[in-house]
């Protein structure tokens, strides 16, 4: 897996509920960021390396340096432990990558900005309510548009039956479980939750679900992202399709954004607050445009035809 590079990267060592930190200076940079990222993976981790370049690259315009304070909590409730570090240092800026480390941030601070990415719905997240101090950037993407694509490159019809798995640890999971649930069930689709809560219940759920559906949907859930190749084995055996809304090795086709460009935004946006340009209140919650991708090996192999455009 890739790497996270930066001006000052920390390493986050999880031993069950330990965690320790390195020291972290600043090294007379004009600004200190601090970047909570909830766990390892390759969207997260795209996500924050597009942070990282693109501030770097806008500071660096106007003559400034940026030192980033880069921890990785390994899980949500570690989140809380990290962002109080960058508290008790009074960094300039916070990015939360992911809802728990954003949640953690927003929970920590009311005058630190705080810049979200890999957030899918920020107004749900804060019920409404969403903080002064906080934007971002949302990886949410057109779920009509993905529900359509299954519908018809898999040719699903009335009773057919699709299995939707997520993490019950991730609130955003459960949105996008909902907003699926009502697009296929318009046309008759059956559409069941396989959920689960710790990572060794995954291989059961998937197979019950790869057991008793026509096709798979696995949301922008970070948990299964992680850990998605159990669930890609267990289909490719069964022969069962698998989409998800974040694109990965396992789908036979994806709707998705580039986390790396995702990243970047929020970059920029931070340099704009760095820079004085804008106050976070002014700046809104920016979504990208996602992309259509097949992978033409899996519909090959499961006999679903690639349209040609």
């Amino acid at each position: 897996m890739k790497k996270i590079s930066s001006v000052i990267l920390v390493f986050v060592l999880c031993t069950g509920m330990c965690l320790s930190f390195t020291a972290c200076g600043d090294d007379g940079a004009d600004f200190t960021v601090g970047v909570c990222q909830l766990m390892e993976h390759e969207s997260l981790d795209k996500a924050t390396q597009g942070f990282i370049d693109a501030l770097t690259e806008e500071l660096e315009k106007e003559g400034k340096t940026v030192a980033f304070d880069t921890q990785v909590a390994g899980e949500a409730n570690l989140c809380t432990t990290v962002v109080n570090t960058f508290t008790a240092k009074k960094v300039d800026l916070i990015m939360a990558n992911a809802t728990p480390a954003l949640l953690a941030a927003a929970n920590a601070t009311t005058e630190i900005p705080v810049l979200g990415t890999s957030v899918t719905d920020y107004s749900d997240t804060f019920s409404g309510k969403i903080p002064a101090n906080v934007s971002g950037t949302s990886d949410a993407v057109p779920f009509d548009e993905q529900a359509e694509m299954m519908i018809n490159t898999l040719n699903l019809v009335e009773g057919d039956k699709v299995g939707v798995i997520y993490c019950t640890n991730e609130s955003n999971s459960l949105i996008q479980y909902n907003a699926v649930k009502e697009l296929f069930e318009e046309e008759g689709i059956v559409v069941e939750a396989y959920t689960f809560s710790e990572t060794t219940e995954l291989q059961t759920i998937a197979t019950s679900a790869a057991n008793e559906c026509k096709a798979i949907y696995v949301p922008s859930d970070n948990t299964v992202a992680d850990n998605d190749s159990v669930v890609g084995t267990v289909c490719s055996d069964k022969k069962v399709p698998v989409y998800t809304s974040y694109g990965g090795s396992i789908c036979y086709a994806s709707l998705a954004i580039d986390y790396y460009e995702l990243g970047q935004e929020t970059g920029r946006m931070a340099a704009d607050i760095l820079l004085g340009n804008k106050k976070i209140a002014d700046i809104e919650i920016a979504t990208l445009t996602p992309t259509v991708e097949y992978n033409d090996e899996l519909c090959k192999a499961l006999g679903i035809t690639v349209p040609e455009n």
